[in-house]
């Protein structure tokens, strides 16, 4: 048996908020767990922000 929409959408709010599932059910808890790891790696990503600056140009390229 799959998800429904709904089922989902509640996993993922309680996955998102920090919340605990509170349910037994196998299917769930594999989708709540993939959605926290989910947000795990994302948080060990660095985030680049701005342009980023290159000071060895190719000669001529400055001019």
């Amino acid at each position: 048996m799959s998800l429904s929409s709904y089922r989902m959408h509640r996993i993922y709010l309680a996955a998102t908020m920090g919340y605990g599932l509170g349910s037994e059910d196998p299917e769930e808890l594999a989708y709540y767990n993939k959605i926290r790891k989910e947000m795990d790696d994302m948080k060990m990503d660095s985030v680049k922000k701005g342009i980023p600056l290159n000071w060895d140009t190719p000669y001529g390229m400055d001019q």
